[in-house]
């Protein structure tokens, strides 16, 4: 996100975004051994929005986009909202400044954006979550970490891996600048 966007343009994908998560979430999860955990690819969504919108767009995507899933299934889990909008937040923390938008997604910022992912699904599903389970639900310390380390895992590979495939992807569809010539 290497210039300013409008709140306009901000607005559209947060309601974009969440959906798209939401779809996701709801719909093309796959469950995993551990209760409550699934295998999440809309975190890649909610990574690639992060990463072409910035943190805050970021955050409030995986925030509405993860209450709407509990709205319409478990029912409202703060602590794992939070934690997603953590994820959004934090990816775009880490990505400020990058490229993408301008077809720049060279091995440096695949690193860095991969470095990010890592790093947000580590405080989100490894502190955020469970920690908040334990201080809002009482939740057993031993099951909530296991299911943040779990989320933790699945989500890092699954964001890193289809998340970088996807910014590739849009990169190439982006004209660079000085790229064009004219003919004579």
């Amino acid at each position: 996100m290497s210039k300013k966007m409008s709140p306009v343009v901000q607005v559209v994908a947060i309601g974009i975004g969440a959906a798209l998560f939401f779809v996701l979430g709801r719909f093309a999860a796959i469950p995993t051994p551990i209760p409550n955990v699934a295998i999440a690819l809309q975190y890649a969504v909610l990574a690639v929005f992060a990463v072409l919108f910035g943190p805050v767009p970021g955050a409030l995507i995986g925030g509405i986009g993860h209450v709407l899933i509990d709205a319409t299934g478990y029912g409202i889990w703060a602590s794992w909202e939070v934690a997603s909008a953590v994820v959004g937040l934090i990816i775009g923390i880490t990505m400020l400044g990058n490229k993408v938008n301008e077809g720049l997604f060279h091995t440096k910022t695949i690193v860095r954006f991969n470095v990010g992912v890592v790093i947000a699904n580590a405080i989100a599903w490894a502190l955020v979550a469970p920690l908040g389970d334990i201080l809002i639900y009482s939740e057993p310390t031993n099951k909530v970490f296991i299911q943040g380390a779990t989320a933790f895992i699945s989500n890092s590979i699954t964001t890193g891996v289809v998340g970088t495939l996807i910014l590739i992807a849009y990169a190439k569809t982006r004209t660079q600048s000085g790229t064009l010539s004219t003919e004579a």
